[in-house]
């Protein structure tokens, strides 16, 4: 399958919509002059000028329109062209390249982790041979921080040559991307927006965390408590993510949202699906086997949205002995359902 699909059928051309909106052309007088029915035009603004265009409502009636072409797309074949999700099962190194502590991406020298994450995708892939594994690397682009910074908002975003490289890394290893989001006191709304244009390209996806999201929560600094995104926060990303896969002709995005309490996200039942996006719920909690694998029956299996995702942490999972991080097998044999999103920490 190429990353670079298109389903040009469902796209559709927001100029036109506008086209469509405006009043017809007349032959109205001008100004001060007579008309056929002895008339004369008003001058300065008159009863009859043009309403202005609500540009929002025809661009929501666009988003509407692009859906249900979607929609009706992905009924007669089950998915839209292009989508990874669930023909392939995606399995993630997660971190920061700037950073050692925040996860095996970054952790170890380039080279050595990129050695290591081939022999993780090989186990993967001789564990399901039904389903081809998509190697995929998941960077915190914009990170809850433990200070505030100069707004407030407690998050900084990585510098353009940090995205830019880690980009390279991905495609010099024939890696998707997720550029992932944790807004701190800051929202999604404002912080998405500034990936848009890496997220336009067709390889690179999206990752939100809850976690860190705690603009509901005043005088909290991160780690001091977990924060919570609602449906509509979701929701939102969805319909932010759909646009950009209407308008510049690509497969559909994949969205990861990171969950390990029922807290983390509330409202679940109200996210609304649109098959331009696909969306991962990925319980991304640590401990011994018998904890993580009550989590994912807890929090991903009894609130299903769409597709369900399992963190496997390098450090944290094998603490205290004799526990152990869960193998490829373990994962597909004991969890239900079987997740099609794998991220290593």
């Amino acid at each position: 399958m190429s990353l670079n699909a298109t389903s040009s059928a469902f796209v559709a051309t927001l100029g036109l919509m506008a086209a469509l909106a405006l009043p017809a052309c007349s032959t109205r007088p001008a100004e001060g002059e007579k008309g056929a029915d002895g008339t004369t035009a008003a001058t300065g603004d008159s009863a009859d000028k043009p309403a202005p265009v609500d540009t929002i409502k025809l661009k929501m009636q666009a988003m509407r329109r692009d859906s249900l072409k979607a929609d009706s797309i992905a009924r007669k074949t089950g998915q839209l062209p292009g989508a990874i999700l669930p023909g392939h099962r995606i399995v993630a190194f997660y971190g920061n390249i700037r950073s050692k502590g925040m996860g095996i991406l970054g952790r170890e020298p380039k080279e050595q982790m990129f050695r290591k994450f081939e022999g993780v995708l090989k186990e993967w892939q001789a564990a399901d041979p039904s389903i081809p594994v998509q190697a995929a690397l998941h960077n915190v682009t914009i990170t809850a921080q433990g200070s505030p910074g100069k707004d407030g908002k407690w998050r900084l975003m990585n510098s353009k040559a940090t995205i830019e490289e880690v980009i390279a890394w991905a495609r010099e290893h024939k890696c998707i991307l997720f550029l992932d989001v944790q807004p701190g006191h800051s929202t999604l709304q404002v912080e998405v927006p500034k990936l848009e244009a890496y997220l336009k390209q067709p390889d690179i996806h999206l990752g939100i965390d809850p976690e860190f999201s705690l603009a509901t929560m005043p005088g909290i600094r991160p780690n001091q408590r977990i924060g919570t995104l609602d449906a509509k926060d979701v929701n939102w990303t969805i319909n932010y993510l759909a646009r950009i896969v209407s308008e510049n002709k690509l497969p559909p995005k994949v969205l990861t949202v990171h969950r390990f309490t029922r807290k983390m996200l509330t409202n679940y039942k109200n996210i609304k699906l649109d098959p331009r996006v696909q969306v991962v719920m990925h319980m991304d909690g640590h401990g011994e086997p018998t904890l993580k694998k009550d989590s994912y029956h807890d929090y991903i299996q009894t609130e299903p949205v769409q597709y369900t995702g399992f963190k496997l942490f390098y450090e944290y999972d094998p603490k205290p002995k004799p526990h152990h991080m869960m193998t490829p097998v373990e994962v597909l044999t004991q969890l239900t359902p079987k997740p099609l999103y794998i991220q290593y920490q």
